[in-house]
């Protein structure tokens, strides 16, 4: 089995084809969670909850920035509903 990061690579490379995918686990920056992890919708001990993403995708070109977040919670929408807590977004087009 893989871990959510090789998870949430997989799923943005196979759904945005991007041309830059940065994705940074800060979990351990909101430790202080841990205590609402056992709460519905959050994973147990082990970080893998807080992420920082930076993609460039083709597939952003049109899109405003809301649109382009959407697309992405959609496409981690299994990761959310198994754990994924927080995910900083800084999504752009080629030659943005």
């Amino acid at each position: 089995m893989t871990n959510r990061t090789d998870r949430i690579r997989a799923t943005l490379t196979s759904a945005f084809a991007p041309e830059l995918l940065e994705l940074k686990d800060d979990s351990a920056k909101h430790a202080n969670h841990a205590h609402r992890m056992s709460e519905p919708g959050h994973a147990p001990g082990g970080g893998e909850t807080h992420y920082r993403l930076a993609m460039i995708s083709a597939k952003f070109a049109g899109l405003n920035r809301v649109a382009r977040s959407r697309a992405v919670h959609e496409a981690l929408d299994a990761e959310f509903k198994s754990g994924l807590h927080a995910l900083a977004l800084d999504l752009k087009a080629p030659g943005e």
